[in-house]
């Protein structure tokens, strides 16, 4: 027994940057403070400040979220359009905590009722609100907030509840066990549950990916949702990630009806998480439009459908994740696009404002005729 103590006494403490890290810990090395480690019921986390000032939210060894622009950006996206297409959201589900900062978007808005998180680590929400609370609004500890430590696919398949807004945001799908919440049959459990009216927002990555993985990501998608939009998180105008919206019937967007509803007094709150991100007005926000399913139809042709029975995207994504072409995918895409056409309703200053800012992220595209 003292011989088994001295040994384990004598093991080296594991170093937080390969926790925090993975695979990517010698490219990281001196470039960030770790702040916080543990290992989890079901998986490792950490929390870093990087050399800029920025705070990281590490899980299974890679940043699943940041205080950086462009991911507050993101993670905001996720959660106010789906609040601001539905024109009443009152009961909205987050699959996966993360920093937790998807999830508070929907802190501001008043008539939101009910915020269920379905979150499969107990280790997370109370370290990032811990480390992210004034990003998150403290979501964790909103009145209307219920927490549920369970397996998303479980909870979803088992409950009777159903939502006006659901957000999924799962970690890349080359990481063990995320591919399931990328198939065709957990959208279509996420479809079962939406509220008439009801809206899901899922978060797609470019970076770490190819071509084929985002395609199977996508077309599996659309395969439930064939109502679906695309909106882009760029940086510096180069592609980064998506926001896939799926619709339940043939979308339109009011926006001066949704500008209307940012400048009322009970949405200050809202206006001003937007603005935090850089998005002030409700064109900015659709400003970010990318096209819909009907325009990606060639693109998609080859892709691979997600099923459970084979999952596939796992493969695929196994094989691109060391790979940095998210522009190059961006710029594929964008060649697809067509205007937006019965999409977008509103008054002519407003939508002349809203056509410019997409044409010029078309325009903005970097080598689109390569």
């Amino acid at each position: 027994m003292i011989t088994s103590g001295l040994l384990i006494w004598g093991v080296a403490k594991v170093p937080g940057e390969l926790i925090g890290y993975g695979r990517r810990m010698a490219m990281n090395l001196g470039q960030s403070e770790m702040l916080y480690t543990a290992e989890g019921r079901n998986t490792s986390i950490a929390v870093s400040r990087w050399h800029d000032g920025s705070i990281q939210f590490h899980v299974a060894g890679k940043v699943e979220a940041s205080t950086i622009g462009y991911d507050m950006r993101l993670q905001r996206m996720l959660g106010n359009l789906g609040g601001l297409i539905h024109e009443n959201p009152r009961s909205v589900l987050v699959v996966g905590f993360g920093a937790g900062v998807t999830a508070g978007s929907f802190v501001p808005y008043r008539g939101v009722q009910r915020i269920l998180i379905c979150e499969l680590e107990p280790l997370i929400p109370p370290t990032s609100t811990r480390f992210f609370e004034a990003q998150n609004y403290d979501v964790m500890n909103d009145s209307r907030t219920a927490i549920v430590y369970d397996d998303a696919r479980h909870f979803i398949l088992t409950t009777r509840e159903k939502f006006d807004v659901i957000t999924s945001d799962p970690i890349h799908p080359f990481v063990k066990g995320s591919a399931t919440l990328y198939s065709k049959e957990y959208f279509e459990m996420l479809k079962a549950h939406l509220n008439p009216g009801g809206v899901v927002t899922q978060w797609i990555p470019l970076y770490e990916s190819d071509a084929a993985t985002v395609k199977s990501e996508i077309a599996t998608f659309f395969a439930v949702f064939p109502h679906s939009t695309m909106w882009a998180n760029t940086v510096a105008g180069k592609g980064y990630d998506l926001v896939l919206v799926g619709h339940l019937t043939t979308p339109r967007i009011d926006i001066d009806a949704v500008q209307a509803r940012l400048d009322r007094e009970d949405y200050a709150l809202v206006k001003a998480s937007l603005g935090d991100v850089g998005i002030a007005r409700a064109v900015d926000v659709f400003g970010t439009y990318l096209g819909d399913a009907e325009d990606l139809k060639p693109w998609l042709a080859d892709a691979e459908i997600n099923y459970d029975r084979d999952l596939k995207l796992q493969y695929l994504a196994g094989l691109a994740l060391n790979n940095n072409l998210e522009d190059v995918i961006y710029r594929a895409i964008m060649r697809h696009r067509r205007p937006p056409g019965a999409l977008f309703v509103g008054s002519e200053g407003p939508m002349n404002v809203l056509n410019e800012n997409i044409l010029r992220a078309y325009l903005n595209a970097s080598d689109l005729d390569e």
